[in-house]
């Protein structure tokens, strides 16, 4: 969803028939901060600034996307009438902390990632509607983002090779039918598929909820049969294993908990002087 549609939707959400404050209120020129309680990584910002553009709020971002920040940091300043700046507090914190808190969560993972030179993927684990805005957030944090839906790449899953008569007349089929430009991934979960796997016309092969040193094995194998063949890790990985599946020498390796285990920061909007 564009970021115009989803801040039309969230407003419309959050507003309703209309801000019962503002029928009572008189508007007044207003300043406040935006302040981190948190210490994590900022994301949002891109978000937020649409947000106020069309609220007619002027906002200043002290940090920026992608910034380190801390407990006590000021992250923005915005000024503008009361009733506007009020009517928007909370989508823009909402924004801001949902986003903050998945780059977060990503950064720790590609702290480890980036060492072994091995790309973080986020998943199509997200919640409905809001894929756009937490892919966003997982490429803030670092992650590059996997496909964004059944359109753009050509990923047959355990779950479809049950539905395929053969896999290699299927493959051949799929290469004169999806776009040129389009990938083919192949799931496998045990070595004896993956390593037939590696004879077929894909781009690449997942490995799902293999061992390390599987996929260490399909690693070594494709290396010296197949090295066109991108090799990807999912399934079971975490912060505390991840790791050890760098080591494996896989090009990627895909965390669907970037998103969905991501925990928000906690930010507050105060008035300034």
């Amino acid at each position: 969803m564009s970021i115009d549609n989803f801040i039309t939707l969230a407003l419309a959400e959050d507003i309703g028939r209309g801000d019962l404050f503002e029928k009572v209120a008189v508007a007044v020129e207003y300043r406040v901060s935006i302040i981190s309680n948190s210490d994590g990584i900022l994301a949002g910002q891109k978000y937020v600034e649409y947000l106020c553009r069309i609220q007619n709020i002027e906002i200043n971002f002290l940090k920026v996307d992608g910034s380190s920040i801390g407990k006590g940091d000021v992250l923005a300043i915005a000024t503008g009438t009361s009733i506007d700046i009020l009517r928007s507090e909370r989508l823009i914190l909402n924004i801001l902390q949902h986003a903050s808190g998945i780059a977060t969560n990503v950064k720790k993972y590609t702290s480890i990632t980036d060492r072994y030179n091995v790309k973080l993927l986020d998943t199509r684990k997200t919640r409905p509607l809001l894929r756009e805005f937490e892919k966003y957030a997982t490429s803030i944090g670092g992650a590059i983002n996997h496909r964004f839906g059944l359109d753009d790449a050509l990923m047959i899953k355990d779950t479809h090779r049950n539905s395929i008569n053969n896999l290699q007349t299927f493959i051949e089929h799929a290469r004169g039918v999806i776009p040129f430009t389009a990938k083919i991934e192949l799931e496998c979960d045990n070595v004896d598929d993956a390593i037939e796997a590696l004879c077929l016309d894909i781009d690449i092969l997942m490995c799902d909820n293999m061992t390390a040193n599987d996929i260490a094995g399909i690693v070594s194998k494709r290396n010296s049969l197949h090295a066109k063949i991108l090799i990807e890790a999912s399934g079971g990985i975490v912060l505390d294993n991840i790791e050890n599946y760098c080591k494996t020498g896989v090009d990627a390796i895909s965390v669907g908990s970037l998103i969905h285990q991501a925990t928000w920061l906690d930010f507050s909007m105060k008035g300034a002087s």
